[in-house]
Parts: structure tokens; C-alpha cells; sequence
């Protein structure tokens, strides 16, 4: 198509037409970044990502945080300051009583669901909201701690002491499991004074060594936190707030609750319209995505279901009037910074991560 001939063509559906074609080229937001109050994987700081929609001109900007609210202040102060659109959440995991024997969005942990809250205004909750908001901190770092507890027993020679850790690696203690393997790493280069001495122990322990950094820490979570290593701890209904626990949190604290999805594969969305509304019973006002792992795969086949999946998905959510927030979370070394949505598996929902963008940020101020 000839982008300027058509927007001034005579047709307004031609007109239209082209707009949607071009728009690819201007959107550019994220509207799910982690900062380091829980874990970014460039560090990045809230102020640093209202720098960094503001030095590339980004559409609009969210804050996502698991489990804690430190980094909202700094955020929205630095968005006003820079003048940037802005929105800033909290993302937690919960039980849903009504899911509990089939997988939703966590892998292999049926009943239990990654969730958001979006729209918070102050790092400060109500009165009737503070127990369940230090609850939720408390909680997430006695998990971490145990998570230390049980790999220090896999490998005594780099152990590492968790509040030692809090201090040195977070700014204000909210220790994650990417914090715990920067640690791990970062311990056995001061145990093991040369290359082929940590080489030798990491392909010990972990059968591997890597030697990108980036690859290794991945290793180390795989290898230890995740299902089947040492330090896993499979959750149980009491290891989260419930689904309604937690909305009853967000609302109390003026934001909305946002569903959090995958990609639609798993038992618990392979029926998006009935998960959908099971969350708008529970008060759901909106949907949080990570696009590139929507489309993206090595394997044609897979790479199509994702993509069917996903136009799936968002139809279902337009047919919900649920605006959709598309963001890349940044909380692991090598997540893109933004997405690309000039691919065609992205292209054609461009309208719809726009107004989902426009209307978090345009409400939240």
C-alpha cells in the first residue's frame, strides 16, 4: 500500500485502512516493566524507565512489581516530572479456588495464577489495606529465604546469607529468585579464585557451565528453584491470597484488578470467554499480556498455534470490552525493551494495545 497516497485518498474506509497500516511505526510503549524493587534485568530503577520512555518517545509506560508497592511514588513523581504517560502495578500470585485442579498461567501449579493490580497512586495504602499489603511482602520473602535455605544445602561452598543478599543486591529487601542467582554467581567468582575452578564446580553441580552470566544465573534457577530442583517449594492454596483477597486489595487501594495471560494453552485458558468471566465476577478491569512470547517460536507449528491463540484471545477480550495492557517485563536479562509490533502476528491488534495503553495511562492520571 502507498501509505501517502492513501491518506489522502477520497475514501474515508481507504483513509482508515492506512492508518491502521502505518500505525505500527509510531506505537511504542511497555506497559509492563519491572523495576529493581523487585527485579529488572538491566537494573533499571523507576525513575530510570520514565528517563527511558521519555528519551524514546514511548506512547506511554507501566510499572509492574511483584509483591510490593516501594517503587510507585518515585515512578508517577518522575512521570509527572518528565511529563510521560504513565500507570504503575503490583503483580502477585494467587489461588483461584474455582481452578484449583487445572494449570492456568504459573506451569505446574494448577489453582495458582500470576495477577495484577494496575492504577495505584501512592506507594501508600489505606488503613484497612496495610495488614494484607505487609502480609503480601512478609510472605514473598519467607518463600525466597526458604528457597535460600534449601540451595545453600546444594551448594555449601558458595552459601549465601539472605539478609546479606537483601542488602546488597535490592533497595529495600524485596529478595526475588533472579536476585538469589546474581548472588550465587557472584559468590562462587570470590570462592573459587579461577575460571577453571568455577567452571568445574557450576558443571558439578548444574551439569552445565555457560559462560554468558545471563546464562548461567538462567541455569542456576532452572537447575535448583524450578520444579524438580532442591530449593522448589510447590505451592499450595495457602501459599497466596486468593483471587478475591487480592481484588478486595486492589480495589480498597483505588486501582483495578488485571488478569494476567499467557498464551492459552494451558487447561486453565484454553477457554478464554470462561476464564474471562470468572475473573469479571471477581471484579476484573482489565488484562495484562506479554506479546513476544505470544507469536514468538522456534517451531513453525508452535509459533502458528500461538498466534491463532492469541487472535483468539483478543477477541474474546473485545467482546469483554477488556482493555489490554501489552508490556515485555524486563525482569530478565535480554527481555526486548519494547515491543516490535510491526510483526503481523502483532500488527493487527496495534488498535487494541494502544487503547489499553491510553486508557491505563489516561486514568491513571
Amino acid at each position: 500500500m502507498d501509505i501517502e497516497k492513501a491518506l489522502n485518498s477520497f475514501d474515508e474506509a481507504t483513509r482508515r485502512q492506512a492508518l491502521e497500516a502505518d500505525a505500527a511505526r509510531f506505537a511504542v510503549f511497555n506497559m509492563h516493566c519491572h523495576s529493581f524493587y523487585s527485579y529488572n534485568g538491566y537494573g533499571y530503577s523507576p525513575s530510570k524507565l520514565i528517563h527511558l520512555a521519555k528519551e524514546r518517545n514511548w506512547r506511554a509506560v507501566g510499572l509492574v512489581d511483584f509483591d510490593v508497592l516501594d517503587g510507585v511514588d518515585e515512578f508517577l513523581g518522575a512521570a509527572a516530572l518528565y511529563n510521560v504517560r504513565a500507570c504503575a502495578g503490583m503483580e502477585t500470585r494467587v489461588f483461584i479456588p474455582e481452578l484449583a485442579d487445572v494449570e492456568i498461567n504459573s506451569p505446574g501449579e494448577p489453582g495458582i495464577a500470576y495477577h495484577l493490580g494496575v492504577g495505584f497512586r501512592s506507594s501508600r495504602v489505606p488503613e484497612s489495606a496495610q495488614t494484607f499489603a505487609a502480609e503480601l511482602r512478609r510472605k514473598a520473602n519467607a518463600r525466597t529465604r526458604q528457597v535460600v535455605e534449601l540451595v545453600n544445602g546444594f551448594l555449601p561452598e558458595v552459601r549465601l546469607d539472605f539478609d546479606q543478599v537483601a542488602k546488597a543486591f535490592t533497595p529495600a529487601g524485596n529478595v526475588t529468585e533472579r536476585h538469589v542467582c546474581a548472588a550465587y554467581r557472584v559468590k562462587a567468582d570470590e570462592v573459587f579464585s579461577s575460571e577453571a575452578e568455577r567452571s568445574a564446580y557450576w558443571r558439578e553441580k548444574l551439569g552445565d557451565c555457560p559462560a554468558d552470566p545471563v546464562k548461567l544465573e538462567a541455569l542456576i534457577r532452572s537447575k535448583t528453584m524450578k520444579r524438580g530442583g532442591v530449593g522448589y517449594q510447590k505451592p499450595d492454596p495457602g501459599s497466596f491470597p486468593t483471587l478475591e483477597e487480592m481484588n478486595r486489595f486492589v480495589i480498597a487501594c483505588g486501582a483495578k484488578p488485571v488478569v494476567a495471560w499467557l498464551n492459552g494453552l494451558s487447561a486453565g485458558e484454553n477457554d478464554p470467554g470462561k476464564l474471562l468471566d470468572l475473573h469479571l465476577e471477581y471484579g476484573a478491569g482489565g488484562i495484562t499480556l506479554i506479546p513476544d512470547r505470544n507469536w514468538r517460536a522456534s517451531d513453525p507449528e508452535k509459533a502458528a498455534k500461538l498466534t491463532a491463540e492469541l487472535d483468539r484471545f483478543m477477541q474474546t477480550a473485545a467482546e469483554r470490552a477488556l482493555h489490554v495492557l501489552a508490556g515485555t517485563e524486563m525482569n530478565a536479562p535480554g527481555q526486548l525493551l519494547a515491543d516490535d509490533f510491526s510483526v503481523p502476528a502483532l500488527a493487527k491488534h496495534i488498535p487494541a494495545f494502544i487503547a489499553g495503553a491510553d486508557a491505563f495511562a489516561r486514568w491513571q492520571k
